[in-house]
């Protein structure tokens, strides 16, 4: 009787196939979300491959290996020679077919990169592979005769911060040097600029300021590799009675100039021990020249020249002249801090145990932040409000600068503006110079 009531045998019919479209439409569901699934993970993966496609010279000299067979090798390294896959370049190179690791060399900071910026390092032997172990950093900034006698070709794998007084640099061109005296093969294994290698900024430096926190005529901050460099010192004829080395570059591959080193997918190892991540080494080329007043730049701190103060500066004060004048891509934030030594970053350093008050760095858009420029107008903005207070070391703030007209400008309190303009001829005509030498697209 029930199933006879036309209405009620028409809604179940209803229920009966809204029960079969569901069930299709969940299966059209499934199988649609079973795509998207497969074409997202298709994506991350392409993403990931793409990310990690930068490839370091080291990741790549295995395609080099006839350059290295029979040949006894010297190897320039530090703490950043890693490849890809956390493998050392030492142990890359010994693994070779009919290749000997004969010497190692270390820079600034030792081998493993663990001394204190400035401390000079003995020569030694490596306790692991019995090699012996050369500093570069002591009695001896070049190889000597004597360290090269056992060497065919010298190799260097260090990550530079693209700054030009970033003394590995100068590492790099002194032992390219003594190759090319002696008769060596010279090999880079080249790394990004991890600022990125299309910004440049700062003056040039000049010839009588000429030390081994720069040696050539290059900006504060270059904009090149370290292989494009070495391609550039080289046939520019800037090393030492115009010799040039047997040079070969092993090239990245993957890179980008407009990319900073976290978009490649590399391993940020720190290159020194105050510099212990990319936001540090992005404000160092500026924030370095502090270390030629008596202002703390952060040494003695976990966070070393992101940083600024001293006992006799009024942190409010400071920091509000610093944001009225509109630094593209910087703030500053008042900010105390108290210096103390640190095993392996900073041993006795400016002010220790005492409360210094400055600011703080905040970039805020790193891409149109000047270091440089930043760095000049602290300094400046310093001596503007403590003249009375501020003491120069002028032979460290000048080489830093390559120049004596920056101090000179801002002692004279001339503008800034001009001073800028003023060093732009220069800049242009290393930009012509750069040009021929860039590797990367």
């Amino acid at each position: 009787m029930f199933l006879e009531n036309e209405g009620i045998r028409n809604y179940l019919i209803f229920l009966g196939n809204y029960h079969l479209i569901l069930r299709q439409n969940i299966n059209d569901f499934k199988m649609t979300l079973i795509k998207i699934i497969i074409l997202s993970t298709f994506i991350l993966i392409t993403l990931n491959c793409s990310s990690n496609s930068v490839q370091t010279g080291l990741d790549n000299i295995n395609s080099y290996q006839k350059l290295f067979k029979n040949k006894r090798v010297g190897i320039i390294s530090n703490r950043t020679s890693y490849n890809g896959k956390d493998k050392y370049i030492v142990d890359i190179l010994i693994k070779m077919d009919n290749v000997s690791v004969t010497a190692l060399f270390g820079p600034e900071h030792g081998i493993w990169g663990n001394e204190e910026a400035g401390k000079k390092i003995d020569s030694r032997e490596d306790s692991f592979n019995q090699i012996p172990v050369y500093s570069l950093y002591g009695d001896n900034l070049k190889p000597t005769e004597k360290m090269l006698r056992n060497v065919d070709i010298l190799v260097f794998d260090i990550q530079d911060i693209g700054a030009r007084f970033y003394t590995y640099i100068s590492t790099m061109a002194l032992a390219m040097e003594a190759a090319a005296e002696q008769g060596k093969t010279f090999v880079v294994l080249d790394r990004p600029n991890p600022i990125n290698g299309v910004s440049v900024e700062g003056n040039i430096l000049e010839p009588d300021f000429a030390t081994f926190v720069g040696l050539y005529p290059i900006p504060a901050r270059h904009g090149i590799t370290a292989g494009e460099l070495a391609l550039m010192i080289n046939e520019q004829g800037w090393l030492q009675n115009g010799v040039k080395a047997e040079l070969k570059v092993i090239k990245l591959t993957g890179w980008k100039r407009n990319q900073w080193y976290d978009e490649t997918n590399l391993t940020f190892r720190k290159p020194s021990p105050n510099i212990p991540n990319l936001k540090t080494a992005a404000v160092y080329p500026g924030l370095c020249l502090i270390e030629g007043i008596n202002v703390s730049e952060g040494r003695g701190t976990t966070a070393p020249f992101m940083q600024f103060g001293a006992p006799w500066i009024d942190r409010e004060q400071l920091t509000q002249e610093l944001n009225e004048l509109n630094l593209p891509g910087v703030q500053f934030i008042p900010h105390s801090f108290t210096p103390r030594s640190i095993a392996g970053m900073s041993v006795q350093p400016k002010f220790e145990g005492r409360i210094c008050s400055g600011a703080a760095v905040n970039v805020i858009d790193r891409n149109i932040y000047q270091p440089y420029w930043t760095g000049v107008q602290i300094v400046n903005t310093i001596y503007k409000l403590y003249s009375d207070s501020l003491k120069w070391n002028v032979y460290h703030f000048d080489r830093l600068c390559g120049t004596s007209v920056v101090r000179q400008a801002i002692i004279s309190q001339a503008s800034l503006e001009e001073l800028k303009a003023n060093g732009q001829p220069g800049l242009k005509e290393f930009l012509k110079i750069r040009k021929k030498y860039l590797l990367y697209d």
